[in-house]
């Protein structure tokens, strides 16, 4: 018997902020990736603040319906959008109500009515840049003079994720490095000293390993064999890697089948968890 394969279903989302939109795109696609065969069409309309941009806005969305999302702050402009939809029979969605409105029945707190208070350029804001920069300048093993000013340490083989999750980190404000493991090559003196930063192993299965790294060699236009993508050293090098941490009691990660995303999360978890235990052990 053959199965139907079941046909992808377009749709448009309309997705309108008085900010960014930043908040907005990432809680579309995680709500749309609990769908299979669902692919959105996505219209972003950021820093919508006044009637007339707002009228643009809904021209588009009369000219191509569908859902609407939205996180307008102002009451006169929300009330105008969503009478607007509710005349194109256009599902229109306050995407942070319910959140807000629970934590605010539980703060007893008043929502403040500030666009983009979100994206306020205060101390996280300036710390995360400060991040950004730390992790740049700490790629791929470079600034080793002053690896103990990281928050933590990625280090793993080539092409185990450790620059985006360094980058991904930096966005949520935490100084992450990453040093790459090299057959033959010495690591810093800085990843064995007591006290230092957090350091986390990223290990990932030889045969993912060899595709992401024949998919890195062939963006290169680059065809030749060798031993980066020969099956038994890329597994030598796994094992030697596997090996290094265990010697050194360093948590590991297996990022063969996480996002970046998932990584990232579960190196702040083991930073919670190390800070967390500092708190609690015995004071001298």
């Amino acid at each position: 018997m053959v199965t139907a394969h079941r046909l992808a279903t377009y749709f448009h989302v309309h997705l309108v902020s008085d900010s960014t939109g930043e908040t907005l795109n990432a809680i579309s696609k995680a709500v749309v990736a609990r769908f299979d065969n669902v692919l959105p069409i996505e219209h972003i309309y950021p820093l919508v603040r006044s009637t007339r941009q707002l009228e643009r806005v809904m021209r588009e969305i009369e000219d191509a319906p569908g859902v609407v999302i939205h996180t307008i702050v102002d009451r006169e402009l929300r009330s105008l959008l969503e009478d607007g939809c509710r005349s194109f029979m256009a599902p229109c969605i306050a995407a942070l109500d319910p959140l807000t409105a629970a934590l605010g029945r539980y703060l007893g707190a008043q929502l403040t009515t500030r666009v983009g208070a979100q994206h306020a350029m205060d101390t996280d804001y300036f710390n995360r840049i400060e991040a950004l920069n730390f992790a740049i300048g700490h790629d791929d093993g470079q600034g080793g003079q002053n690896l103990e000013s990281a928050d933590v340490i990625l280090v793993g083989v080539s092409r185990t994720s450790k620059t985006p999750t360094s980058i991904y980190l930096a966005h949520r404000g935490v100084r992450s490095a990453n040093v790459p493991l090299v057959p033959g090559a010495t690591l810093p003196d800085a990843l064995f000293r007591r006290d230092g930063p957090l350091i986390v192993g990223l290990i990932l299965s030889p045969d993912r390993l060899i595709q992401i790294r024949r998919n890195r060699l062939l963006s290169l236009n680059e065809a030749r064999e060798s031993a980066y993508v020969d099956a038994d050293a890329v597994r030598e090098e796994i094992v030697q890697a596997r090996r290094l941490f265990d010697r050194q009691g360093w948590p590991v990660i297996d990022v063969s089948r996480r996002s970046v995303e998932e990584t990232a999360a579960a190196v702040i978890n083991l930073m919670n968890a190390r800070q967390a235990a500092r708190l609690e052990a015995p004071q001298p």
